[in-house]
């Protein structure tokens, strides 16, 4: 039977227990599950904020944010975009609940443990998925993990924080995000982006000979030159790979190309300036629509 069987809450610098649900089951395996989450909870801070790990009959799930990470053992049958948003409600009460100074300079273990109450009622609604008061937002939970799936944990990732093993934080890193197929649309506005920036490459080439013969010649060309070569560059690595910010990042590469070719607006007729300009709001676009896929497998509930 699908369930949530136990839930913890604790500060993520050194893994001190501010309050956990309370548990009356007996089973060995989860006993010994438990015993394994509080050497987890004490090195939450070398992995991601989003991770799940499966162990025996056990999926064990925890998220943290502002420095308090969320724990909970569920059944393996239990649906991780179930699991994730209990833990969605957990960090979010807790966070109106408590101010984050009292949380820091808390010094014994489960000082918050009246949160145990709302542990306990939440865990209960959640065991009984369909008389769930309302949907909880599951589409955007689940949205949300597949853009960003949680890291998932191997056995030996968990020897690793209890002592069995050593290995440095840097071991852990975020799933890459994967991309929507290319388009034909796509292909054409990367090839014509490289058009732009090879032209104006070759100017920008031009322009330094020129200087180098005549001195009084504007500096100034070379460089709008060779920063619409690198805008243009820049946006074909936006578009074939994921980045932070990369919308915004899109919209500053075009913002770039649009100032570049007004400073040689001189050099250039209405036509050139035009096609440069509408090439780079082509390739912004494209950019925009090519979203990320993530790589998350099916979370039906």
């Amino acid at each position: 039977m699908s369930a949530v069987l136990f839930a913890s809450v604790v500060r993520v610098g050194d893994g001190l227990p501010l309050s956990a649900s309370t548990d009356y089951e007996q089973d060995k395996e989860l006993q010994d599950t438990k015993r394994q989450l509080k050497g987890l909870s004490k090195k939450m801070g070398q992995f991601p904020d989003r991770c799940t790990l499966k162990t025996g009959p056990f999926n064990v799930n925890f998220t943290s944010a502002l420095g308090v990470g969320y724990l909970m053992v569920c059944t393996s049958s239990y649906p991780n975009v179930l699991a994730f948003c209990f833990l969605d409600e957990l960090q979010k009460e807790f966070i109106v609940t408590y101010d984050p100074k009292r949380i820091q300079g808390a010094v014994r273990p489960y000082s918050f443990i009246e949160f145990d109450t709302f542990i306990q009622k939440t865990k209960q609604r959640y065991n009984s998925p369909r008389s769930l008061s309302t949907r909880i937002n599951l589409a955007d939970m689940q949205t949300e993990i597949r853009l960003r799936p949680p890291y998932q944990l191997s056995p030996e990732d968990l020897q690793a924080v209890t002592g069995a093993a050593v290995h440095t934080a840097s071991k852990y890193k975020a799933p890459s995000q994967v991309l929507q197929p290319v388009s034909l649309a796509g292909v054409v506005s990367c090839v014509l982006c490289l058009l732009c920036g090879g032209l104006n490459l070759l100017r920008g080439v031009h322009a330094i000979e020129s200087i180098l013969q005549n001195d009084d010649e504007d500096f100034n060309y070379v460089i709008a030159f060779f920063l619409g070569t690198a805008a243009c560059v820049y946006q074909c690595f936006l578009f074939a790979s994921f980045s932070v910010w990369r919308s915004s990042k899109s919209f500053l590469a075009f913002a770039l190309i649009c100032l570049s070719n007004m400073y040689l607006y001189e050099l250039r007729n209405v036509w050139q300036v035009l096609f440069h300009v509408a090439v780079a709001a082509f390739m912004t676009l494209q950019i925009q629509l090519r979203r990320p896929l993530g790589k998350a497998p099916d979370y039906n509930v």
